[in-house]
């Protein structure tokens, strides 16, 4: 909402320059964006008089100019115009002045002739014909008889272009502060000045408004109330200079006298107007009711747009004639043999005008300012305003009475009036008489002990309210600090725990962390090879997707890691190391959301990347995060994986993770040139199966036992099953297991492998003997060679 400086003037005296102003009024609840003086771009351009126009000794179509300044001697000016005579009265750029867009003027010469500044058209001052209709559009503009023509002065004083203008941020709950009088009301309070409060009079010219015009209201649930008046003999031309700067001002282009009336008063009063042709409004009814499905109209802007019933429009006898609260039709505009017309001020239910508005993709500052849910109590004022406008600017003859059709419901809101609540709530200390100067400088009434809220406060509510009104005119930034009365027993719960845990050990390791979308093309299941079958196909379908490449829900995070990974390795990324915790959505039915499973998902490719580096990290996350007793199983029939470097996350029957090598044809689908990693944990078996728990060990008191074992196995058997079956047969003295040497070559059996262990062992209460370390290695050997496994000789 943009106010004008001079507008507002109108109703507070107010002496404080602009940027106090604008401080002030934030502080207040009225939040200024911006503010600027209009034509401050404008420098050393004056008001100057044509005594002499002679023809260009060198040109055929230019001019040489004597020029009056208001000084002892004229200046001489060439210029190319032809709309100028003796006696015109122009603006004069003088040497070193800035015209509008920061163009600079200096003296000079044309063709031979010197030219000691420019005389300025429209579009030089910032300015177009509708802020000055008599002007020429392409010449140079001459002052007419609404301008200061006192010679030397400057320009923007003489034609009214030095008003301020402020822009408001205004919120969607106050729609009273979308108007002039709004605004002002909030100044008066905040500077403490009273608030001049205007009663529109009209005196009419006869008639009966009945006899020309008859309401009827068919939806009073989307239509609170209707005013109508007639004005006969109208007689279109521009408006008044005064009128046109403000509406400029305000960012209105003014157009011609009834147009701008109406635009004038929707500012002003925050109430939009319309005026219909009388002649076209067949019966000279107007009726408000809902549209007929498949009916059309075409409005102000010449489109044609078919209406549904939903929307409100406002009819003759036969035909739509506006969408209500929208825009009008194409033939209830103000033409210029326009005789009679109809002036309108109503209010439409906010959201029906939104729905409209948005249907028909139209939005227009009327249907922005319905939708918030304007006061019908300001019909009535808005219209009187008009009319009397009207009269002032003798653009026609008001016909006398006023069609109020009224269908809103009365009722008045009332709260109690407690100061001590007030201040026990905001922290203050105000008294009870100056809270009550605050309410009423806003139009709240006191009485009695109940406060009575204005009709177009429709936000005030609750006491809270109340006490936020008279905390921004006491000021928020002289409430004093306090502690907050309770107290804060916030914490983590276990599962951000974990998932900091989680982070922060993946970090170290060197990975780094992304976060991908969680909705992918369903093309992606085919290129990680998903067969067709695979429930993991059936995902819940966003109903309106960014595109089809965001159209569904991921059931696997893969093809987002895959993603990540291609992204980095067509973009030269030598090397990647990647994590992402994030959800995985499982569709179970219809009737129910989807089940959200957090996994925990890595992938890596480059130098020094293999299975090993992989397996590696999730051992350790596993190790950090508690969990134990974790066995890997090898994994043949995976599709997207390579069939012989998968292996599954087993905990005892239970699989908590996977890890393998990207397949060679998946990674052709994702353009990835090199062997690449992917692996998965279950956050749920984190939190279930892992222990945070940390006991205190002191160092050990007595010596440890070291003994090297070499094995001969089968080569598909899994290191780990062997470092099972020797932690169970050593018992509760051993301390670790580390496997030193796998090899397979000649001195082996073929398709077999030999693999080593450094075994330690160590009792907590005395030194191991060689009898006791050697019977717990026997025991391991043993072990072994009931599975098949030999000791290596």
């Amino acid at each position: 909402m943009n106010l004008s400086k001079k507008w507002l003037l109108d109703f507070v005296d107010l002496d404080v320059c602009d940027k106090k102003f604008a401080d002030e009024m934030t502080l207040s609840g009225s939040k200024v964006e911006a503010f600027e003086v209009e034509g401050e771009e404008l420098k050393n351009i004056i008001t100057g008089r044509i005594d002499s126009l002679t023809r260009h000794p060198d040109s055929d179509h230019m001019w040489v100019c004597s020029v009056n300044i208001g000084k002892d001697e004229n200046i001489q000016i060439v210029t190319g115009a032809q709309n100028l005579k003796e006696g015109d009265v122009v603006p004069v750029a003088m040497d070193d002045s800035y015209i509008h867009a920061g163009q600079h003027i200096v003296k000079g010469k044309l063709r031979g002739v010197e030219s000691n500044g420019m005389l300025c058209s429209l579009g030089e001052l910032g300015l177009t014909v509708h802020d000055f209709p008599y002007a020429i559009e392409d010449g140079i503009f001459v002052l007419g008889d609404d301008c200061d023509k006192t010679l030397g002065i400057d320009i923007r004083e003489s034609i009214g272009l030095n008003d301020t203008v402020t822009e408001f941020e205004i919120t969607s709950n106050r729609p009273d502060c979308l108007s002039i009088i709004g605004l002002a009301r909030e100044a008066s309070a905040t500077f403490g000045v009273p608030f001049k409060k205007h009663e529109p009079s009209v005196k009419g010219s006869g008639g009966d408004v009945n006899d020309h015009l008859s309401v009827d209201i068919l939806n009073p649930e989307r239509c609170y109330r209707y005013c109508g008046a007639v004005v006969q003999n109208v007689r279109v031309k521009p408006s008044p200079r005064w009128m046109r700067e403000r509406l400029r001002a305000c960012g209105v282009r003014p157009i011609n006298n009834i147009v701008d009336i109406t635009n004038y008063v929707m500012l002003e009063y925050g109430q939009p107007m319309h005026a219909f042709d009388l002649r076209f409004l067949e019966g000279n009814s107007v009726i408000v009711r809902t549209a007929k499905n498949g009916e059309k109209i075409t409005t102000l802007d010449g489109i044609d747009r078919e209406l549904t019933e939903e929307m409100l429009v406002i009819a003759d006898k036969n035909k739509p004639v506006a969408v209500a609260g929208v825009m009008g039709g194409e033939y209830s505009g103000i033409m210029d043999d326009t005789n009679t017309i109809v002036f309108e001020s109503a209010c439409f239910n906010g959201p029906t005008t939104r729905i409209t508005a948005k249907k028909l993709g139209m939005r227009t500052e009327a249907s922005g300012r319905y939708e918030k849910e304007l006061d019908p109590e300001s019909c009535l004022p808005a219209l009187m305003r008009a009319l009397e406008l009207v009269e002032q600017l003798d653009a026609g003859d008001v016909v006398s009475g006023i069609i109020d059709c009224d269908k809103s419901v009365k009722k008045d809101r009332t709260l109690p009036f407690d100061p001590q609540w007030v201040n026990d709530f905001i922290g203050i200390d105000v008294s009870a008489e100056e809270q009550k100067k605050i309410l009423e400088s806003i139009d709240f009434k006191v009485e009695n002990g109940v406060i009575s809220v204005p009709s177009f406060r429709n936000d005030i509510e609750h006491q809270a309210d109340v006490s936020e009104e008279i905390a921004r005119f006491y000021g928020y930034q002289n409430i004093p600090n306090r502690k907050l009365g309770g107290v804060a027993n916030a914490k983590h719960t276990p599962e951000q725990n974990m998932e900091q845990l989680v982070s922060r050990t993946l970090l170290g390791c060197g990975l780094s962390e992304i976060a991908t979308f969680s909705f992918i093309s369903p093309k992606h299941y085919d290129k990680i090879r998903l067969p067709k079958d695979d429930p993991r196909r059936s995902g819940v379908v966003i109903s309106n997707p960014l595109g089809e490449d965001t159209s569904v829900m991921r059931t696997t995070v893969i093809p987002s890691m895959l993603d990540v990974l291609s992204r980095n390795y067509n973009n030269r990324n030598a090397a990647a190391s990647l994590f992402e915790v994030s959800n995985e959505y499982i569709w179970n039915s219809a009737e129910k959301l989807p089940d959200e499973n957090v996994k925990v998902t890595l992938g890596m490719y480059g130098e020094g990347c293999d299975f090993f580096s992989l397996k590696a990290v999730i051992e350790e996350l596993l190790y950090v995060t508690g969990v134990c007793g974790y066995d890997f199983v090898a994994v043949t029939d995976d599709p997207t994986f390579h069939p012989g470097r998968t292996a599954a996350i087993m905990l005892g029957d239970v699989q908590i993770g996977y890890l393998g090598e990207i397949h060679p044809a998946v990674l052709g689908n994702y353009e990835i040139g090199v062997k690449a990693y992917v692996g998965q944990v279950d956050f749920a078996s984190l939190i279930k199966y892992g222990n945070l728990k940390r006991v205190y060990k002191p160092l050990p008191r007595f010596p440890a036992s070291n003994r090297d074992l070499a094995f001969v196995c089968d080569i598909d058997v899994p290191v780990m099953t062997l470092e099972k079956a020797i932690s169970a047969a050593v018992g509760n003295i051993l301390e670790s297991i580390t496997l030193f040497d796998v090899y397979v070559g000649s001195q082996i059996p073929e398709n077999m492998k030999s693999v080593a262990f450094s075994i330690k062992m160590r009792a907590a209460d005395r030194t191991l003997t060689d009898d006791e370390a050697d019977s717990a290695m026997k025991r391991a050997i043993d072990a072994l060679a009931e599975m098949g496994i030999k000791l290596r000789s």
